[in-house]
């Protein structure tokens, strides 16, 4: 059970590390072998599954976005917190709302990402 001091903490890390730029940071709240599942990746990895497995790979694929978009910056509009899982609902970039929902394992590193996006 994850509890709401570790994902307020988990929250405004993630949101610092993206809107610094740091991938290395923000690769550090994923296992290693964690899977990341996003209709972006499609666009930007080039994956018709929408599906990355590994940091090396989500690495890459994360290092391109950012590169694509130099500006990018996340706001965080709500948190929500499941049995094992955290929500963020957050402006993402130009704007967009997104929420992405961050699977736990025991050792509280994320081993699954879902990433949703509005319009």
């Amino acid at each position: 059970m994850l509890d709401r001091a570790f994902a307020e903490h988990f929250a405004a890390d993630w949101v610092a590390a993206w809107n610094a730029h740091d991938l290395d940071r923000i690769l550090a709240h994923y296992a290693d072998d964690f899977e990341m599942t996003s209709p972006v990746i499609v666009q930007i990895a080039g994956e018709p599954s929408g599906t990355l497995r590994g940091k090396q790979a989500v690495g890459v694929y994360w290092r391109k976005a950012l590169q694509l978009i130099p500006d990018l910056q996340f706001e965080l509009i709500s948190l929500l917190v499941g049995v094992g899982s955290v929500t963020l609902y957050y402006k993402g970039a130009r704007g967009r709302l997104a929420a992405e929902v961050f699977h736990f394992g025991p050792d509280r590193k994320v081993v699954k990402a879902f990433a949703h996006y509005a319009g």
